[in-house]
């Protein structure tokens, strides 16, 4: 049970990291930038993280509770982690560093280390790679968003 915890309290300490940067520029920056019609409305945001954290860390969990002596648990543990610091990159980034391009390179990246952790996932528990799935969704539709707010916000 402990596992399971800090599996899910590391997930979402990576979505309060990104909320820190992403707060202080919601107000200001982000508010003023052209938006695409299908931007979603910001309540939207909360909810929809809150999920796919708490899913991400319970399939880390089940990852992890197969045990550091199961082929590819580690392999499978260190894409999970590249991919939460990618995920938290992308806020620092885009709303810290309000870098619409810098950020859409940072979640092609984050994108493809998603698609890597569900293949190592598989590997060790198809229930933990399914768990991933909305998540990679998500980013997905995420990636179409930063590509046109990309191309709506050139100068």
């Amino acid at each position: 049970m402990l596992k399971l915890i800090i599996s899910i309290i590391v997930c979402h300490c990576a979505g309060i990291i990104g909320a820190v940067f992403t707060q202080k520029s919601i107000p200001g920056w982000y508010e003023h930038i052209k938006k695409p019609s299908f931007n979603p409305p910001g309540w939207v945001f909360g909810p929809v993280w809150v999920t796919l954290y708490t899913m991400m860390g319970i399939a880390a969990y089940i990852v992890w509770k197969k045990g550091f002596q199961f082929s590819g648990v580690k392999a499978a543990l260190t894409a999970f982690l590249i991919q939460l610091i990618l995920n938290s990159l992308w806020s620092i980034v885009f709303f810290g560093g309000r870098s619409i391009g810098g950020a859409l390179v940072v979640i092609v990246f984050l994108w493809l280390s998603i698609l890597w952790t569900m293949a190592a996932f598989f590997l060790v528990s198809r229930p933990a790679c399914f768990l991933l799935l909305p998540y990679i969704l998500w980013v997905s539709f995420a990636v179409v968003l930063n590509i046109e707010l990309f191309k709506l916000n050139q100068r």
